[in-house]
């Protein structure tokens, strides 16, 4: 490890439809994430809060961050292990609660990958190293809530 990594992201809200925030409904939830270098991501709220179902909200950003870290420590590991993966594919599920205190919070996310090694490599050890990398995992280990793994190991034919 080499200490402290930094992450800069500019959100510019694009919702204004003339008139601001005059009310509740006066205005779109629409934007756009932006990082040097990158393409652009456009969010929304969830549909459920008046926004866009055709764009990224916040709720999936953080259950496809969970998975993607996840998947990447976890094909690190598989590398050094000399476990081959030909196929990786994660249905993650979050769950978040509404609540009139503070708005809501995830309760849980629940990441369950299915992985293809290849004919002949160790299952036993696959299916252990789902464990190392979500010991790793940064954003899993940056939550509050409960992530849990249901990998699913196959074979290639």
């Amino acid at each position: 490890m080499k200490g402290e990594h930094h992450y800069t992201v500019t959100v510019d809200w694009t919702g204004n439809t003339g008139t601001g925030t005059s009310s509740y409904a006066a205005y779109s939830r629409d934007h756009l994430i932006q990082a040097a270098g990158k393409p652009d991501v456009p969010g929304s709220s969830d549909p459920a809060f008046r926004g866009d179902p055709a764009r990224w909200n916040p709720e999936d950003m953080l259950v496809a961050s969970l998975s993607a870290c996840h998947k990447l420590w976890y094909l690190h590991f598989c590398a050094v292990e000399g476990v081959t993966v030909e196929a990786y594919r994660d249905e993650a599920v979050g769950v978040m609660v509404e609540d009139r205190e503070r708005g809501g919070a995830f309760a849980q996310v629940t990441l369950r990958p299915q992985v293809t090694i290849r004919a002949g490599d160790d299952t036993a050890l696959a299916q252990e190293l789902h464990e190392r990398a979500h010991h790793f995992c940064f954003i899993a280990n940056s939550v509050n809530f409960p992530v849990h793994c249901e990998p699913r190991i196959l074979t290639a034919s």
